[in-house]
């Protein structure tokens, strides 16, 4: 009863604390605004809180400041002469507390002959013109089902299909959950979720804080060569700046766990903030009925720390860790009907650091250094005779190197380019024991004891060109190599889009994509140097049209071509990547 007399307690001292906040009955917005393409500050734009008289205009740094502002959800307008404006919706306005609102603006498309750009919900995504989403902070905590897992939210999608209600392996379009790539803040994370599909990118539940969100963009096709080493898509995922002002926390208790998140003000120059959540499922198990008696045990820690050197010089310090453990005993898989017991403790963390450079008025460089490092300690047995299974004792390493530039020569054209360093570590003590595959025949038994050393590196350019008012091209180059397979691929790809009117667009967008296969797979067999790397073509038209400001109707057709999977030789009936899914119980 000690842990749920504690989980009550908090509830109440929550409660207590947020009534006592409660009697201002308003609170105070705060915001940079930035030039999307430049990152350079605005100033004179206009930033209004719709369906009231509050508002500000942004300073020289292109801050702003609305006090006064009443409690609930609000939706806040930013406007500046040749600049599209921008509506954000669902900004959460807490009683004497500061929401932090930061926007970036674009330059106007259209400004002829009496047309007017219509202000929206769905601007940014012009920056995005394959098949991309976007979904805010309050999207993902408020989505019916979801409990502010990312993943989950995106089960709406057309072009999203999954596997079955346990886990997080995102099908898109077809591909594999392996195919799917994930940025937060610059930074690549192979996986987001707890219990990790090694070498894929699926899990039962969402490793990232909801809180932390400020805003996703998911791209299920014909995205830039910005992004490598992926086939089906890309999320990208921002995070927020912590409370610069003063500090901030609260405690949360919900189906994922309990914990909190803190933040504050760092020497006046920067801000931090942190997350700690742990599950209690365990806790309660000891005491009440609930349906299970092996409950998993997770965690997860991560922070943000972002620091500014100089008005033009920024760092941000990055940190996302996760524990996840589950022990079931023999006994305790047989009163659960668990096909399969033992032990499991996975330990997945990545910390990185970006660079964000202003470079006079037109252009600006991000440089981000990052180290994974993930551990795998698995013994499975069988329930019904009690033999061992797999083994799975690994760790792998990745240390990334990523630069992305950008050049603004005028409202017309855009120069990006940049580059992706890698040096991956694997080493692996496995053993698999003799079994029936999916297809009903018997795989041998297998040990795996080695170590496995590769680099990649990638180079990319991409120039954007806005020939007329209406039309956006955007062409681009990525050159890939592998030093495993000892591959090179040139990659490249383009979209246009044509702005028909104000309220209805046209998008086009082509492009070849590559991949490597997952270290787990290539150190099991000294001929996978051999092996190609896997290939696919995107095809994708689409035409969306603004059905209200709030409401956009998109339609969409594409092809999907894949090349060079390969298959075991031992199971012709099955491709290789399946073996990430079917070899671990």
């Amino acid at each position: 009863m000690k842990g749920v007399k504690i989980a009550l307690c908090v509830i109440l001292i929550s409660a207590s604390w947020l009534w006592a906040q409660d009697k201002d009955r308003s609170g105070m917005i705060r915001g940079r605004v930035l030039d999307r393409a430049t990152q350079q500050p605005l100033i004179g734009v206009n930033v209004v809180v719709e369906n009231s008289q509050l508002g500000a205009v942004t300073g020289l740094d292109g801050g702003y400041e609305i006090t006064g502002v009443a409690m609930g959800s609000r939706v806040i307008r930013f406007s500046s002469v040749g600049y599209q404006t921008m509506r954000v919706s669902d900004v959460i306005v807490r009683s004497g507390r500061i929401t932090y609102v930061d926007e970036t603006l674009a330059p106007a498309i259209l400004q002829m002959e009496g047309v007017t750009v219509r202000s929206g919900l769905f601007s940014k995504l012009s920056d995005h013109p394959g098949s991309a989403v976007s979904r805010s902070f309050e999207e993902i905590r408020r989505a019916p089902g979801s409990g502010g897992d990312i993943s989950r939210v995106l089960y709406s999608l057309p072009c999203i299909a999954k596997i079955n209600d346990q886990t997080n392996n995102l099908i898109v379009r077809g591909g594999s959950p392996l195919e799917n790539g994930y940025y937060i803040d610059n930074i690549e994370i192979p996986n987001i979720n707890h219990f990790p599909t090694q070498g894929a990118s699926g899990g039962p539940l969402s490793l990232v804080n909801v809180d932390f969100i400020k805003e996703v963009t998911f791209n299920a096709g014909g995205f830039s060569v910005l992004h490598g080493d992926k086939l089906s898509s890309v999320m990208s995922i921002d995070f927020r700046e912590g409370n610069r002002q003063e500090f901030d926390g609260q405690l949360d208790l919900n189906l994922a766990g309990f914990g909190g998140v803190f933040e504050g003000p760092l020497a006046h120059k920067g801000s931090w903030m942190c997350s700690v959540r742990r599950s209690y499922l365990d806790l309660l198990a000891k005491k009440f009925e609930i349906g299970t008696t092996a409950p998993p045990q997770y965690g997860d820690y991560q922070g943000k720390v972002v620091y500014s050197l100089h008005p033009n010089h920024t760092l941000t310090l990055l940190a996302l860790w996760g524990d996840d453990h589950n022990n079931p005993d023999r006994e305790a898989a047989q009163a659960n009907d668990m096909v399969y017991y033992g032990r499991q403790d996975i330990y997945e963390r990545t910390t990185g650091l970006n660079w964000q450079a202003l470079w006079g008025k037109k252009g600006f460089s991000q440089l981000a250094l990052s180290l994974t490092n993930d551990n795998y300690r698995e013994d499975f047995s069988e329930t019904g005779t009690g033999l061992s299974l797999t083994r799975n004792h690994s760790q792998e390493e990745v240390i990334r190197l990523r630069n992305v530039n950008a050049i603004q020569f005028n409202r017309s054209q855009q120069l990006e380019f940049g580059v992706d360093l890698k040096q991956l570590t694997g080493r692996y003590h496995n053993f698999y024991a003799r079994h029936t595959n999916p297809l009903g025949a018997i795989d041998e038994e297998m040990v795996l004891d080695k170590k496995f050393r590769s680099a990649k590196a990638g180079v990319f350019v991409q120039y954007t060109l806005k020939p007329a008012l209406r039309w956006t091209l955007r062409t681009g180059l990525r050159f890939d190599s592998f030093q495993h397979t000892d591959e090179s691929h040139f990659s490249p790809r383009a979209s246009l889009t044509w702005q028909i009117s104000s309220l209805t667009s046209v998008n086009a967008s082509t492009g070849l994509y590559y991949q490597n296969l997952p270290m787990i797979l290539l150190a099991q067999d000294s001929n996978s140097r051999n092996l190609r790397d896997l290939k696919s073509i995107h095809f994708v038209l689409g035409v969306s049209h603004m059905l209200s400001e709030n409401i956009r109707l998109t339609v969409e057709a594409y092809h999907k071509e894949y090349q060079d999977f390969p298959i075991n030789p031992r199971q012709p009936g099955l491709f290789l990547l399946d073996e990430i899914f079917y070899r671990y119980p």
